[in-house]
């Protein structure tokens, strides 16, 4: 994997690969000053006696050093895991049960509970960038490559183990959503340690010889447009509450070298699509996809998506909408699922072989959202068919917050759900039984105890009781008419 997103590097070494936007310049990375970094790197984690298979957990912060470190673990066989900089201690101590990693890269300031384990921190892997380089192992594509977190329907964060094939499967993006060229520049919105940024931001502008361009730490979203024109960007990609924020007002906004802009992480509403189109007079094409095979239906500049819908599987995938006796015809709902062929999907949950096969109906993997397809291969949305929550484009399991509001001792039983707070804003809010309300800042801290940011509720609200069905299930869906209710 970290060959091919490398290669090009030989080629033009003297070329930017990567320029770190900040308001009063940028630190600039050559593609040969990159791969020198990465392969250095790969040869001090392997002199600290780390060998090929061995996992490598990262809790590294939004810096260089978290691709960096990402490529040399790839590079030399070992299996890294991203994370968030902003899980608590108790999240990743859960991680750390179920992985056993051999080593964890820890950047300053970032939490990782106190352990035995090969703790690498950000100096030493910094002094390692200039070490003599490592050879590449090269091996069979179906290998391990990397695991990451998603949270599941199960409450409980899944570790999902992708092979070195994923990387093939991403230029299936370069057409299908991207329209990416070696002479573009991309500005990404997102952190280094955002797995978005690291695929769409990242590697894939480097596999192609593109340049990547990534906003410094501190950069507003209102500050993004000056750093598109001042480094004649190309090509922006954020969530789609990035654009809300910057598009607050009619402002035209003056992008004289952007050709298009990519949305992902949740649907995009229609009213920010519009915004974003009148003020730059460019469009933003939109994808989907999930932990589990990363995206793979897509509108792009080639096959712009039809209004409402959210465009067509990418070439080279297959993707059908399936019911409970197969694909349904067309123009049916049905839920989206993508095959098992195809290069970019998982290799499985690690350690939860029933929780893979329960994701498989034949052949076919089953993304649990919903959708239908048109005569054109168009795919419209139609919402998700769990509970999972989106919060600023992560997915977030209710069950995984619900348990840590159940723990304490004056709630009965918890339930969240996200809620429309205000056009295209959904914040998690929580809601409870007890005896008696509880104050916010308890609750407040106990979710800041167990739970990174994006996961806390916003609001807590206390009930007499909760909506439940005839069998006693829990409806998340009736706690938003509540929530209006109260306000």
């Amino acid at each position: 994997m970290a060959a091919h997103v490398l290669g090009r590097a030989d080629a033009s070494p003297d070329k930017v690969a990567l320029a770190v936007l900040g308001l009063s310049g940028a630190e600039r990375w050559s593609f040969g000053r990159i791969k020198e970094a990465v392969l250095g790197t790969a040869t001090g984690l392997l002199n600290a006696g780390l060998a090929p298979g061995d996992i490598v957990l990262m809790r590294l912060g939004n810096t260089v050093e978290f691709p960096i470190a990402y490529l040399a673990c790839l590079s030399v066989g070992l299996v890294p895991v991203p994370t968030s900089s902003q899980l608590t201690e108790t999240e990743v101590a859960g991680i750390i049960a179920t992985l056993t990693p051999k080593a964890i890269l820890l950047g300053d300031g970032i939490a990782c509970p106190e352990n035995t384990i090969l703790t690498l921190d950000q100096a030493t892997l910094e002094e390692m960038r200039s070490l003599p380089p490592a050879d590449y192992d090269m091996g069979d594509p179906d290998r391990l490559a990397y695991i990451i977190y998603t949270s599941g329907t199960s409450g409980v964060p899944r570790a999902v183990a992708h092979a070195h094939r994923a990387i093939w499967a991403r230029q299936m993006m370069f057409d299908g959503w991207y329209g990416l060229t070696p002479e573009d520049r991309l500005l990404h919105a997102g952190a280094f340690n955002w797995t978005y940024t690291l695929g769409t931001g990242l590697m894939d502008p480097w596999t192609v010889g593109a340049t990547a361009l990534i906003a410094a730490p501190g950069i507003t979203p209102e500050q993004l447009p000056l750093l598109m024109k001042r480094h004649d960007a190309t090509i922006f990609a954020a969530a789609p509450g990035v654009f809300r924020k910057f598009l607050r007002d009619d402002t035209p906004l003056v992008l004289p070298k952007l050709r298009h802009a990519l949305s992902a992480g949740e649907k995009m509403p229609d009213r920010v699509r519009a915004a974003w189109n009148e003020a730059t007079g460019t469009k933003v094409y939109e994808a989907y996809g999930m932990s589990e095979c990363s995206t793979f239906i897509s509108g792009s500049p080639a096959h712009p998506a039809k209004p409402g819908a959210l465009g067509r599987p990418q070439t080279g995938r297959r993707v059908a909408i399936m019911g409970d006796d197969g694909p349904v015809p067309l123009g049916e709902e049905g839920t989206i699922a993508i095959h098992s062929s195809d290069p970019g999907l998982m290799l499985g949950y690690l350690h939860a072989e029933d929780d893979t096969a329960a994701r498989y109906r034949g052949d076919w993997f089953i993304t649990g959202d919903q959708g239908s397809m048109d005569e054109d291969g168009q795919i419209t949305y139609h919402g998700r068919a769990d509970d999972m929550m989106n919060a600023g484009g992560y997915r977030v399991s209710p069950l995984e917050v619900e348990a840590v509001l159940n723990a304490h001792p004056g709630i009965t039983q918890a339930a969240v759900t996200d809620i429309e707070v205000k056009q295209d804003a959904r914040l998690i809010m929580a809601f409870y039984t007890g005896p008696a309300p509880l104050p916010d800042d308890e609750l407040q801290a106990l979710a800041a105890d167990h739970l990174a940011p994006y996961k806390r509720p916003r609001g807590y609200y206390h009930l007499d009781s909760l909506p439940t069905g005839a069998n006693g299930k829990l409806l998340r869906r009736e706690l938003r008419p509540i929530y209006e209710g109260l306000q």
